[in-house]
């Protein structure tokens, strides 16, 4: 079996229109690094024609063309999984279909980890979202450092290089929800970012709405660190505190003052603070169990539908 320099691991969810766009810049530039290569396209259950359009160029490229077809949706980071596990090149490089990240900038990637470091990110030069967007992802990054302590300065970009070592030792989780480039972090021992150009979408719209942004960012909160319940039990203690201290200040005043004919309503605001705080603690732990609860059923991250690569 031919093993490549270079793995490019591609996702491709509903990128009908702008696979043809992505195909006329991928190859001429992995072309120009003058190594071996491979490019992998992880189908991820999509509902337009993007499974034929990839058949088709794999039918013009079988020499460096592979695609795996799943049989449903499973996700963005469960389709590079899915491609992980496929890819043989000693170093495996991520790579979104939509164009904002030029394929020509993959080059940088491979120069830092030539010069021997195991996982490379990339930063967003100029970002091309909107202000929403982007003051929501600074937000996101703080908290996220302040939270799990993995430095990624921008974590929404998916391009990004791995050394075999680091893809190996993600291949051995068996976990049913991760966050990648979170992951590859735990396990690199020379990590670095270098800056990149982003680009505006070739073609479609963001497959990344409000909600599944909320989804993936409790996933990596959750996943790889225990510090939001940690937080939670020392905000329940201060509270315990505070409602102590609230509770013998009631009874001194009543025994100085007398009885309180008012501030019905400041217990009414108190009470519904203690609720909204008991609930949140509630969906914090149901989080923590819910994800104890899917990997306890080891049910399959995802199911494989067709493998298109040239016999060797």
């Amino acid at each position: 079996m031919i093993t490549p320099e270079i793995s490019v691991v591609i996702p491709v969810y509903n990128e009908e229109d702008g696979l043809p766009s992505l195909f006329a810049r991928l190859y001429p530039a992995l072309d120009a690094l003058g190594t071996s290569y491979e490019l992998i396209f992880v189908n991820d259950g999509s509902s337009d024609r993007s499974a034929a359009v990839l058949r088709e160029q794999f039918e013009r490229r079988p020499d460096v063309t592979r695609a795996i077809l799943l049989a449903a949706n499973a996700g963005q980071h469960m389709a590079i999984m899915a491609g992980f596990e496929h890819a043989r090149g000693q170093i495996i490089v991520t790579l979104d279909a939509d164009l904002q990240n030029p394929p020509e900038e993959i080059g940088k990637l491979i120069t830092k980890m030539h010069e021997g470091h195991d996982y490379v990110g990339s930063i967003r030069q100029r970002r091309h979202d909107n202000a929403f967007r982007s003051s929501a992802s600074k937000a996101v990054n703080y908290l996220r450092e302040k939270t799990t302590r993995i430095r990624i300065t921008d974590q929404g970009n998916m391009l990004r290089a791995y050394s075999r070592r680091v893809v190996n030792a993600i291949n051995s989780c068996q976990e049913v929800s991760t966050f990648i480039p979170a992951l590859a972090y735990t396990f690199a021992s020379k990590p670095t970012e270098v800056i990149v150009e982003h680009e505006e979408r070739a073609a479609g719209e963001s497959k990344y709405s409000l909600y599944s942004l909320i989804r993936l960012n409790f996933d990596l909160m959750t996943g790889f660190s225990l510090v939001p319940l940690q937080w939670f039990s020392m905000l329940g203690i201060v509270v315990s505190l505070g409602s102590a201290a609230l509770f013998v200040l009631l009874i001194v005043r009543r025994l100085i003052v007398g009885p309180e004919a008012e501030g019905l309503f400041t217990l009414f605001a108190l009470m519904f603070f203690l609720i909204g705080l008991a609930l949140f603690g509630i969906g914090l732990l149901g989080e923590y169990v819910g994800r104890v609860y899917q990997q306890v059923r080891r049910r399959p991250r995802y199911l494989i539908e067709a493998v298109l690569e040239a016999n060797e």
